[in-house]
Formats: structure tokens, C-alpha cells, sequence
């Protein structure tokens, strides 16, 4: 070995021993660092659990319930018996309506909600109930039970999430006086027009009353009501959109105006 390596090798074995020295001479944590230390770690791991669940609430159930409700929709529509020439039906207003079958079980689809200033795109399957489990948060619509149905002289009242589980209601505030509404059953399409909005407490359920706003009238018209949640990302108010019919159309007839391209 050379004079330089050997110089090398001692050098080395210098820095060796001062690492070692200055290491033997740092001192050990006090038991208040580890503590704090391990709460810092502890609320590092709760934050991330956190955001995974933020993020779960806001995207995953989001993308769980408009597949669901894509579902049922679908289902709903496979199974109509009639064919829907893709033409304007003609616009009946003379006639009542006529009555859908009452609907028993909880969850069950039995029409479907349009909304053509959402879209062309926008389908909604309406279950019967508002179940929480079983229809609001599986992304679909829940028609109150007791209320009128679709057609009928009275008040067929709905509900929707306005964010999450698919939120079919998130365009509410979009809703102005003249806008259509359409809902569709077996057997016919009830075009509804939107009259007026209200922000309400969720204590005022007689927004959902026959006549709304009125408990103890008898009706006069077939109304519809949309309720969702106010403001956005809260629970402590309701928006409520309230719509008139204006007309109906048999399935075999056609279709709404509104709901075709060329309108």
C-alpha cells in the first residue's frame, strides 16, 4: 500500500470516529417529544383518513348513485309496451289524464323525470318512497308517499339529493317560471310548467300539501313539486321548485317537443 493510501485510510477512519462520537453525544428524545411527536403522526394519518373519505362522499358516491340510477332508468324503460314514434305527440288538455297504476313497494321505479333545460341527456328514474337507503341514496328520485301521482288533481311531490349519490337536483336553481318538467310513466308523458321557487325551512312540509303552501284546500289543478337541499354542501334549508301541468301525451302518440333534437 502506498504512503497515499494509507493517508486515505486514515482519514477515513477519522471521520468514522468523530461521526461516532458526535452521535454518542446526541441526546435521546424526552418522553413530552415522543408524545407530541406521536400526536403529530397520529393527526397526519387522521387527515388522510379524512380526505379518503371526503373524497368517497363527494366523487365515489356521486359516481355509485348515477350508475345505479342509469340502472333503473333503463330497467324502466325496457319495460315499457308501447313503441314511442319519435315525433310530437299531440298535446292533450282537454281530457284528464289517465291514472297510473298506484305504486306499493318502496324503492320501486315507476316513471322516469325529464328535465330538458338539464339536457337532452338528463333521465331520472322517480321510485316510490324517499327512503334513504333504498331510493335517495341509490341516486334516485323518491316521490313522497300519500302525495298525488303524476297527472293527477293534486300535488305530486318528489325528492333528490343536490349533491352526491348521483345529485339529480344539482341544476335546481336553474329552474325559471315557463320551464318544462316532463315526467314519464307507462302509459303517457305530463309536461308540467315551472310557476315559482321557495327557499323553506325543513319543518314547512306543507309545501308537499295538495295545494301547496295551503293544508285542508282541495286541490284544483295537477301540480308537481321538486325538494332538495339548500344551499349547496348544507342540510339546513329546502329549495323548492313548484310546476303546473300543462298538457299530456300518450306514449303511442309521440313524444314532448322539448325532448326532441329539432325542436
Amino acid at each position: 500500500m502506498s504512503r497515499l493510501d494509507e493517508i486515505a485510510q486514515e482519514q477515513q477512519e477519522e471521520a468514522a470516529q468523530v461521526a461516532r462520537r458526535q452521535q454518542a453525544k446526541r441526546p435521546r428524545p424526552s418522553v413530552g417529544a415522543r408524545i407530541v411527536g406521536g400526536i403529530g403522526e397520529l393527526l397526519i394519518t387522521a387527515g388522510l383518513l379524512l380526505g379518503l373519505f371526503v373524497v368517497w362522499q363527494l366523487w365515489w358516491t356521486d359516481v355509485e348513485g348515477a350508475r345505479e340510477a342509469g340502472d333503473a332508468v333503463s330497467e324502466f324503460t325496457e319495460g315499457l309496451d308501447v313503441e314511442i314514434p319519435e315525433v310530437a305527440g299531440e298535446e292533450r288538455t282537454e281530457e284528464p289524464p289517465p291514472e297510473p297504476e298506484p305504486v306499493e313497494l318502496s324503492g320501486d321505479t315507476f316513471a322516469a323525470l325529464w328535465v330538458p333545460d338539464w339536457g337532452l341527456d338528463y333521465r331520472w328514474p322517480i321510485a316510490e318512497g324517499v327512503s334513504r337507503d333504498s331510493v335517495l341514496d341509490a341516486g334516485m328520485v323518491g316521490h313522497y308517499p300519500d302525495t298525488a301521482m303524476p297527472g293527477q288533481i293534486g300535488n305530486f311531490s318528489v325528492a333528490g339529493h343536490r349533491q352526491t349519490y348521483g345529485r339529480p337536483f344539482f341544476h335546481i336553481d336553474t329552474l325559471a317560471a315557463g320551464d318544462s318538467i316532463i315526467v314519464q310513466t307507462h302509459t303517457a308523458w305530463y309536461v308540467y310548467k315551472v310557476t315559482e321557487y321557495d327557499i323553506v325551512q325543513p319543518t314547512e312540509v306543507d309545501v308537499i300539501a295538495p295545494v301547496p303552501g295551503e293544508p285542508g284546500v282541495e286541490p284544483g289543478a295537477a301540480m308537481l313539486t321538486l325538494t332538495t337541499c339548500h344551499p349547496l354542501w348544507s342540510t339546513a334549508e329546502r329549495y323548492i321548485v313548484h310546476a303546473e301541468l300543462d298538457h299530456w301525451i300518450p306514449l303511442e302518440d309521440g313524444m314532448p317537443a322539448e325532448l326532441l333534437e329539432d325542436s
